[in-house]
């Protein structure tokens, strides 16, 4: 089961001297519900704020453009991950990488594997997890019913094969209405990816690496009033007033929970070294039946949110657990020897 860690430290030497960019789209909001972004713009001020606590040596930027340049800095946080056109979340990688900055996250490429539904689905099913069917039907391809996933119960799952916090995501119960959601994700300039849709819960497992080993945290699961309904962008980032009800609560059952975990593991092992990351697996309580269904790699770390909500499990503070973060990285990437 899950490994006791403790919280990692940085040598206060570390921190005076190593120059920090923050990059997040509301790194400079005043904080607060955005309109567009609603709860998104809390959370860049909250994770701001504690980088604040924690007296480092910060710089705070809200856009691509302070890359093109190489910057007076020694390390990039990048939260900046959505940026309006398709495969954004590789360029803060491919631009530090080009001025050779470490950042912390994956490699360009992990990241776009782990973001790409699709492919990362073909991860897990070479790693011996289990997967339901899917297809993902990229954007200038043929749109062929002969390519529909199989769905014993007639019903699928059609979003953006890169999407987050479930943007663009929507359900038919037949091939007309799963064509005609492909359609409308190919005009809007995505792939999109079709499933059966798996009856049951989410599970969360996030995962923090120390010393180049992925350690999971405390499993999670939400509780939700109606297994059926589909969970749009708009509830998630709290835009609507009348949304779904759900716990997000410790998950520990003796039988599921190690088997899960165990999946989890071989998952998070086909990406290192990845800084953190949340591996999320549907479960159905009646059938006992799991199935991998997608890792995010640059995962939401706002304390309401799955690794933060894990690792407070694990006796960490928000602040605790993004300088365990940085201390981690920066070892990693030779910016300091060893944590305080």
């Amino acid at each position: 089961m899950t490994s006791s860690i403790a919280p990692l430290r940085i040598l206060q030497e570390a921190k005076d001297r190593i120059r920090l960019l923050f990059m997040a789209k509301h790194a400079l909001f005043g904080g607060g519900m955005h309109p567009e972004d609603g709860n998104h713009a809390i959370y860049h001020h909250e994770v701001r704020s504690t980088l604040e606590g924690l007296d480092l040596n910060l710089t705070l930027a809200n856009n691509y453009e302070v890359l093109f340049t190489k910057p007076d800095v020694d390390f990039v946080f990048p939260l900046l991950n959505r940026g309006g056109f398709v495969n954004s979340e590789m360029l803060i990688p491919i631009l530090c990488n080009k001025h050779g900055i470490p950042y912390l996250g994956a490699m360009p490429f992990l990241r776009g594997l782990g973001d790409d539904k699709s492919v990362s689905k073909l991860v897990c099913q070479h790693a011996g997890v289990p997967t339901a069917p899917w297809f993902c039907y990229r954007r200038g391809a043929p749109v062929r019913e002969e390519s529909l996933p199989p769905s014993p119960k007639g019903r699928w799952v059609i979003k953006p094969n890169a999407s987050s916090a479930s943007w663009g995501i929507s359900d038919a119960h037949d091939w007309t209405g799963v064509a005609n959601a492909v359609w409308d994700i190919h005009t809007q300039g995505h792939d999109a990816i079709v499933e059966p849709y798996l009856n049951g819960y989410d599970v969360q497992c996030a995962f923090i690496t120390i010393k180049d080993e992925p350690i999971a945290l405390p499993m999670l699961w939400y509780e939700r009033e109606d297994t059926q309904r589909l969970w749009t962008y708009y509830e998630k980032r709290d835009l609507v007033e009348n949304k779904e009800k759900a716990a997000l609560k410790r998950f520990d059952d003796p039988e599921l929970a190690p088997k899960i975990e165990a999946f989890a593991k071989r998952v998070a092992q086909e990406f290192v070294p990845f800084d953190y990351g949340r591996i999320e697996f549907r479960l159905d309580l009646d059938t006992g039946e799991i199935n991998f269904i997608e890792i995010n790699l640059n995962c939401n770390l706002w304390s309401e949110k799955v690794m933060a909500k894990a690792a407070g499990h694990a006796g960490f503070s928000h602040a605790d657990l993004l300088e365990t973060l940085l201390a981690e990285s920066w070892r990693r990437n030779g910016l300091m020897a060893d944590y305080a």
